[in-house]
């Protein structure tokens, strides 16, 4: 896939890959006792109110990123009782943990249909034909067809998944992984995380840092996913 239908086709996966991170959110925080998201409607697979909440994150920036880099960037979220973390912290750390644990369950369903579908003869990972995604086709398979398609669809939803994941677990606000930490962590780490939720602007420079961390993520995933297809 090339072109519009590309850009397209990534767009409509940021949206149903960030919706399942969401809900997932939603869904735990609704089981360990609070109702906030799910009373205003966020647990479900349905975009539109997690688009309605954030439309900058789910709609603007995601298509700024696709023009200017050629890859979805974006974000959402879920409202919580802060109270209620608070008051249950080791339910708090397991809602933050649900959004990735999501988008990892996505890239592995991704990447074990593709491994099926290597095993089976109907892509190669080397060969003459045309390239899609991590695959190449079966020679005379054209690249418009839908098999090209469903290599270009699983490849993508593999790496975006699994980049979603592992980035949201950096432990900086306003990420999941603080969350987590906070969560887990003793009462003295909470009360640091709390003095840098205090500080103007914390979101943007935790999402400025966490970028720069993430950098040294890359070589490991850029392995794991050589692993993944048997490279």
């Amino acid at each position: 896939m090339e072109g519009i239908p590309s850009y397209v086709a990534m767009y409509l996966m940021f949206v149903f890959s960030t919706t399942c991170h969401e809900a997932a959110h939603a869904f735990v925080a609704q089981r360990g006792g609070d109702d906030t998201a799910y009373s205003l409607g966020h647990v479900t697979l349905d975009p539109m109110p997690h688009i309605m909440r954030s439309p900058w994150g789910m709609v603007i920036a995601p298509l700024v990123g696709l023009y200017t880099m050629g890859w979805p960037i974006g974000w959402a979220s879920v409202p919580y009782d802060s109270h209620w973390g608070q008051r249950h912290p080791l339910r708090r750390a397991a809602m933050s943990m649900a959004g990735p644990v999501a988008n990892f369950t996505i890239a592995l369903v991704s990447i074990v249909i593709l491994r099926v579908l290597l095993e089976t003869g109907v892509y190669h990972l080397s060969g003459t034909g045309v390239r899609s995604g991590f695959v190449y086709l079966n020679d005379g398979v054209p690249s418009n067809s839908p098999l090209a398609a469903v290599a270009f669809l699983l490849s993508k939803l593999f790496v975006l998944n699994l980049l979603l994941g592992v980035f949201n677990l950096m432990p900086l606000p306003p990420l999941d992984g603080s969350g987590v930490a906070e969560g887990l962590s003793p009462r003295g780490v909470g009360s640091l995380y709390d003095r840098l939720r205090e500080v103007p602007g914390h979101e943007l420079l935790g999402w400025i840092a966490a970028s720069q961390l993430f950098r040294y993520a890359w070589e490991p995933l850029d392995h794991l996913i050589a692993v993944a297809l048997g490279f």
